[in-house]
């Protein structure tokens, strides 16, 4: 059997969340013993990727794989055809959408892997109006195909899924739940950054509104302002995803473009890592934070109510009054029962051996 996977979004960022668990796939596939991998991408002509991928022949950058005429290109000009000619049983499209239209006729299962719907469910940054409305006629279109014309449909949590139900009910049935892989975080730089803090909490990731960094930034500056001994905040992501007002606070630490070493040692050296989204996924940093022991403070409402231990400390991310209890409580630091092992032992349920299973699992099902 020969097996296809959509390569693009490892092309296109490599170090982003989705192509971390196009990696993890890769990896389980090649483990699994189950047949032939082929990969499919669309990449610059000088581009490594094209010596162990299929790519159409013409040069695209990498940083534009995500824009309509390229997609379009790929999914309808260039995979149906790439896809017969390759002998392709099962291809898996793995960014929300991208398989094939029109289905090739030898394509005998096809698999979606859909991470979330916010693209169809929540306002995205854009560059104008009509930029919005382009990618959002975009999405709509190319979302609603492939949940209809997959044979299965993976997610990341029964959170996400259950998205999926409600705004396609018609394929429901072929939803199923692959819990993301959570790899070991890189060895953390021996010495920690001598300009941050003793004491400090972290964040990790700013960019879409429903992260919500902007409610925690006012209500963590508000308490103390009258008076509260609060850690700093160390950020990793852009000061311009937040109101120029907040994002030049005084405890504010920003931080981007890290190696996997220094980040690592962030993660270890936080008293806490805060995750205030309104909505998510998965929430890969929380995960990251709970393999190194480090205690986590995550809203209520999304898929972060999968992931996290009973004993995390939790918060409604629309409630200033909740937000500022936890922050209070949060300021005593680590509770009795957030116990390192404890925390890691809640991490260790996403590690890459129980993912490669899980896989092993929904691909045997497909294949029945």
């Amino acid at each position: 059997m020969r097996i296809g996977i959509d390569y693009r979004p490892v092309t296109a960022a490599p170090y982003s969340g989705i192509a971390r668990q196009v990696l993890a796939l890769e990896q389980a596939l090649l483990a699994s013993g189950r047949g032939e991998l082929v990969r499919f991408s669309m990449a610059p002509l000088q581009h490594p990727h094209r010596a162990i991928a299929c790519c159409p022949a013409q040069d695209v950058p990498a940083a534009g794989l995500h824009r309509p005429q390229a997609r379009l290109a790929f999914e309808i000009g260039f995979l149906p055809k790439a896809l017969a000619g390759q002998g392709i049983d099962l291809y898996i499209a793995t960014a929300n959408s991208g398989l094939p239209w029109p289905r090739p006729r030898g394509l005998k299962h096809q698999v979606q892997l859909l991470h979330d719907l916010f693209q169809l469910t929540l306002a995205g940054r854009h560059a104008s109006w009509l930029h919005g409305r382009v990618y959002g006629t975009m999405d709509r279109t190319l979302i609603g195909h492939a949940l209809r014309a997959a044979d299965a449909i993976w997610t990341p949590s029964q959170y996400s899924a259950g998205q999926a139900a409600r705004l396609f009910p018609r394929s429901a049935g072929k939803l199923a739940v692959l819990p993301n892989a959570v790899a070991a975080l890189a060895t953390p730089d021996p010495l920690r950054d001598p300009t941050l803090p003793r004491r400090y909490w972290l964040v990790v990731g700013t960019r879409e509104p429903r992260k919500n960094i902007p409610f925690l930034l006012e209500h963590w500056q508000a308490l103390r302002d009258g008076g509260l001994l609060l850690p700093d905040l160390v950020l990793v992501g852009d000061p311009g995803d937040v109101p120029e007002w907040l994002a030049d606070l005084p405890g504010l630490h920003w931080r981007s473009g890290l190696s996997d070493a220094a980040l690592s040692r962030l993660y270890h050296d936080a008293e806490r890592l805060w995750h205030p989204a309104t909505a998510e996924g998965f929430g890969l940093p929380v995960i990251e934070a709970l393999a190194c022991g480090t205690p986590v403070a995550v809203a209520t409402g999304s898929a972060l109510d999968e992931i996290t231990p009973r004993q995390a400390l939790r918060f409604d991310p629309r409630d200033a009054d909740a937000l500022r209890e936890a922050l209070r409580d949060a300021a005593t630091g680590r509770r009795a029962e957030e116990s390192v092992a404890v925390l890691q032992a809640a991490a260790a349920r996403y590690a890459p051996a129980h993912y490669q299973q899980r896989v092993l699992q929904l691909l045997d099902e497909v294949l029945r």
